[in-house]
């Protein structure tokens, strides 16, 4: 009798060939999935962070201004604090003086300006003529006032057209105007209030902090004013003492507007970055020149000497207590700051550097370079000793 299949037990399961190992499905671990979630999240955060950070641009930028213009006018405030003087009441008198120092370059600058091009306007038929006959003496021409006059009228008419479309433009002239004076403002108001509660604010930022770190913060701080302040002194030394020699050397050649030429080579040889010499000595070197050319060449003379005195002389005895730095990372400070901030961040290139340099000094351990000692002579050879040739007695 056949075996009934209903009656015998469960079919085995069909089994084939085995599978490689790396064939086989694991299950992910169980911390994957949340790793993964935690990476999004802080891929998220760093592009939400950037975003925010490009919209707040403007704001850290006024912000950063103002803190080193704090930096800068802190020592001042802090000397007449220390004879009495409240800090807001102090700050006010530090920024009542500065305004009208800027008022008072800013009027003399008008004055020059103003003088200069009414002189060209009265003189312009005779420069006209001189440069009629200039023309015609050196290239064989023979031209006459009439057309010069034909082509500045030419020449008007495309400015003008220039000038008609850039105030269709007037709108947005005004909006750009309009953000810079409260950009401005902003700076004033936010460099006072760092001024006048210094302290404050800098035991609200130490207070965030654990008491190591204290330290480490107030003694950084004490650094960017020290420097910041040292910077800003150093150079207004040597802007006064810049604008006494020039303006002494151009009363001598009798240069009109002495006193506005000098002010202008101090203040701007000064305190713009690495081409504020050639602007300040060309001014009064085009000035002169108007007047008379051996002037403007004396002129130009005696800016090249009195900057060689000033690199090698004056500005090494100035800046040795406030501010030592090497020409060539002052140069590399400002064209790194132009190409993150523009010109704000050359402006603040070299205090951000001097506060980096000095925080540097007062962190990093340096030790004295041995000299070098004189190098030792070669080793000489040593003769191999030349065997005695044997006797006849020792061959006996």
């Amino acid at each position: 009798m056949a075996d009934d299949d209903s009656t015998s037990g469960p079919a085995a399961p069909a089994t084939g060939p085995a599978l490689p190992a790396f064939w086989t499905v694991r299950t992910p671990p169980r911390w994957l999935p949340r790793s993964l979630l935690y990476a999004a999240l802080a891929v998220a955060g760093l592009i939400a962070a950037f975003w925010i950070l490009g919209k707040l641009q403007g704001l850290l930028t006024v912000l950063l201004v103002s803190l080193f213009l704090a930096f800068a006018i802190e020592p001042a405030v802090n000397w007449l604090a220390a004879r009495g003087v409240r800090r807001g009441a102090g700050t006010g008198a530090v920024f009542g003086v500065l305004l009208l120092v800027i008022v008072a370059f800013v009027w003399t600058l008008g004055a020059l300006l103003i003088s200069q091009v009414t002189m060209l306007v009265a003189n312009a038929p005779g420069y006209v003529q001189d440069v009629v006959d200039w023309i015609n003496k050196t290239f064989d021409q023979d031209l006459s006032g009439d057309d010069l006059t034909k082509y500045a009228s030419e020449w008007s008419s495309t400015i003008e057209g220039y000038l008609v479309g850039l105030a269709g433009n007037v709108w947005g002239i005004g909006t750009v105007a309009i953000g810079a004076i409260f950009q401005l403002l902003g700076v004033l108001l936010f460099t006072f209030y760092f001024a006048a509660d210094g302290p404050r604010f800098r035991t609200w930022v130490c207070s965030l902090l654990p008491p190591k770190q204290q330290k480490h913060v107030l003694r950084a701080w004490d650094i960017a004013v020290e420097k910041t302040g040292g910077y800003i002194y150093s150079r207004a030394l040597l802007a006064l003492c810049s604008a006494i020699a020039h303006y002494v050397a151009l009363r001598v050649l009798d240069v009109p507007s002495a006193f506005a030429l000098a002010l202008w080579v101090g203040v701007v040889s000064q305190f713009i970055p690495t081409v504020g010499t050639y602007l300040a000595g060309a001014l009064p070197v085009l000035v002169a020149l108007v007047h008379d050319p051996i002037s403007a060449l004396w002129i130009l003379l005696f800016i090249v000497g009195y900057q060689q005195f000033e690199n090698y002389v004056l500005q090494p005895r100035i800046t040795a207590t406030t501010l030592d730095m090497h020409p060539a990372v002052a140069f590399g400070a400002v064209i790194a700051g132009a190409a993150l901030l523009g010109p704000t961040g050359a402006l603040l290139a070299i205090p951000v550097t001097a506060t980096m340099q000095g925080f540097a000094g007062a962190y990093v351990r340096r030790y004295e370079v041995a000299e070098d000692a004189e190098t030792p002579a070669p080793p000489k050879k040593k003769r191999k000793s030349k065997q005695p040739e044997p006797t006849d007695q020792a061959e006996e």
